[in-house]
């Protein structure tokens, strides 16, 4: 008791001093922040010993860390206060998303990536429209059931956009991409389009006039988000491109490699920001401008910025995933929020269930289906089936929520991270409660589901659907892009342009990306930089 009570002195002292330091509350902010580093060091130091837990990742040991600081701190301040920095969402879309999103797109495998587009943007395009639909109707029904229904429409609208981002960090750390790369692919892809079609969606949503919702809302909300979507997806990749094409035409790394790295990581940040500024989506922009300079721009550096660049982009995603998780868990016990909320005990519980509800239910039901639908459009020739078991993994990798829901919560029903409205107080408890819970639970469980669904001996690939081109077929010539020698003689050309459109019947997804591969070594690559494919 005497140490509890030192170490609250202490901690009060500490932030008087800080206070009448000369700079007010500029020092406190250090005092915080300094506090916080230490923190996150302390979560890399517990991931790496607890690596090979059966249980535990990364994700949940940030999450679990951060809500026992939250613990010391609500201790240390009687109450007053239970976290180091004050979540604000404008810092969490501005600060923390862009190196997450970037990354992703700098990493990804892209040829398993758009081998698998069809189905990636089912899942991540219309399964969240099917998703916000499930959620908006059964909390519009059911929140009332218990006596919580003081919400507009837009409000659930917006609380189906808000349940429906996914956190897939848990299961990716968990599935090992070399033996089931297909299964990777879906799980990392749907991640990264969920998330920002979620965020599209949310802005559209917020965007309507409640005054005159008519018939035609849903159109609107649809072309608005169409709009979004291709407007942010060509930025993305424009950006991209002219970053390619300053690299490969000025050469920077003669004279330094720190120029040609710096100019990297400036463009990538500024297609974000861009993005934002015009009001686009901007983690679709920088998800697409990061596919598209890993494509070209990537090889226009030198070996040695090459490495330092894919060591550096991995790293800021790193900290800033663990910075997300760490403050999730901190921002779990802030007691402000929990005394604004006036809803009981008892409603707050059946609220907590009827989310989970809907959220199970809204995941089940475009999972499966469109998996049964992308395995009967894709010919046995064309790649793997989905099977059921990887059904269920992909289903149980989206029911995690995240930072994304939390801040789109915040961004709906605070101000600048404060509410004195006891219902919306109520609807940021619920999400923590929610994050909280389907990371932890969910995420506990994760591990020894992937193993149960996929053993060892059948992760292995298999050796008849392999990820690379070596099918006879595959050397097949396209009119298109032959030469003149490949094209001459009417008759040759005729008879390869039957080649070429039963091949596209048979094996589409595999002979666009063919086309693909010849338009981009005779016309991409040798203005905008790459290795030529043989």
């Amino acid at each position: 008791m005497a140490a509890t009570a030192a170490a609250a002195a202490w901690w009060e002292a500490l932030l008087a001093a800080a206070a009448v330091g000369g700079t007010g509350g500029s020092s406190t902010t250090v005092v915080s922040i300094c506090v916080f580093t230490a923190v996150l060091c302390l979560c890399l130091v517990a991931g790496h010993l607890l690596e090979e837990n059966k249980w535990v990742n990364e994700s949940i040991t940030a999450l679990i860390i951060g809500c026992l600081i939250g613990a010391i701190i609500s201790l240390l301040t009687k109450g007053k206060q239970s976290h180091i920095l004050r979540f604000d969402e404008q810092l969490f879309f501005i600060y923390v998303l862009p190196p997450i999103i970037f990354n992703a797109g700098f990493q990804v495998k892209k040829k398993q990536f758009f081998h698998n587009f069809m189905t990636i943007m089912s899942f991540g395009v219309f399964g969240v429209f099917i998703s916000v639909a499930i959620v908006s109707a059964g909390c519009y029904w059911l929140f009332p059931k218990v006596g919580f229904g003081k919400l507009n429409a837009v409000d659930y609208l917006a609380l189906g956009a808000i349940f429906s981002s996914t956190d897939t960090v848990c299961t990716l750390q968990v599935i090992n991409q070399d033996e089931t790369p297909r299964l990777y692919s879906l799980v990392f892809g749907e991640g990264v389009v969920n998330d920002a079609t979620a965020v599209v969606l949310f802005n559209a949503i917020k965007n309507l006039n409640i005054s005159h919702l008519k018939g035609g809302a849903v159109l609107k909300v649809i072309s608005d988000f169409l709009y979004l979507f291709a407007t942010s997806t060509i930025l993305g990749i424009l950006i991209g491109l002219s970053t390619a094409y300053v690299l490969k035409a000025l050469y920077l790394g003669r004279h330094s490699t720190d120029r040609e790295v710096a100019l990297m990581a400036l463009m990538a940040y500024l297609s974000y920001m861009l993005a934002e500024l015009l009001e686009l989506s901007g983690i679709l922009t920088v998800f697409f401008c990061g596919i598209v300079m890993s494509h070209y721009a990537w090889h226009n550096v030198t070996a040695s910025s090459r490495i330092t660049t894919k060591h550096i982009f991995a790293t800021l995603s790193f900290i800033a995933e663990t910075f997300i998780f760490l403050y999730v868990g901190m921002d779990a016990l802030d007691i402000d929020k929990w005394k604004t909320s006036k809803a009981s005990f008892k409603t707050s519980i059946s609220l907590f269930g009827i989310i989970i509800l809907l959220v199970l239910l809204g995941r089940a039901a475009f999972v499966f289906p469109i998996s049964i639908l992308s395995n009967n459009m894709s010919g046995s020739s064309e790649r793997t089936p989905i099977t059921f078991k990887h059904q269920v993994v992909i289903w149980w990798a989206g029911l995690m929520r995240g930072a994304v829901s939390i801040a789109l919560a915040y961004n709906q029903f605070t101000f600048s991270g404060v509410t004195s409205d006891p219902v919306h107080a109520t609807i940021i408890t619920s999400t923590i409660i929610v994050v909280f819970f389907t990371t932890l639970v969910f995420g506990f469980l994760t591990r020894p589901l992937i193993s149960a669904m996929l053993p060892r001996h059948s992760r292995a690939p298999s050796r008849g659907h392999s990820t690379g081109s070596n099918s006879p077929k595959d050397d097949f010539t396209l009119p298109f892009f032959s030469t003149d020698e490949e094209a001459s003689g009417s008759g040759i050309v005729l008879e390869q342009a039957k080649r070429s459109i039963s091949m596209l019947l048979e094996r589409p997804v595999h002979t666009v990306h063919i086309y693909w591969r010849k338009f981009d070594d005779r016309f991409m690559r040798p203005i905008f930089g790459g290795p030529q494919s043989h």
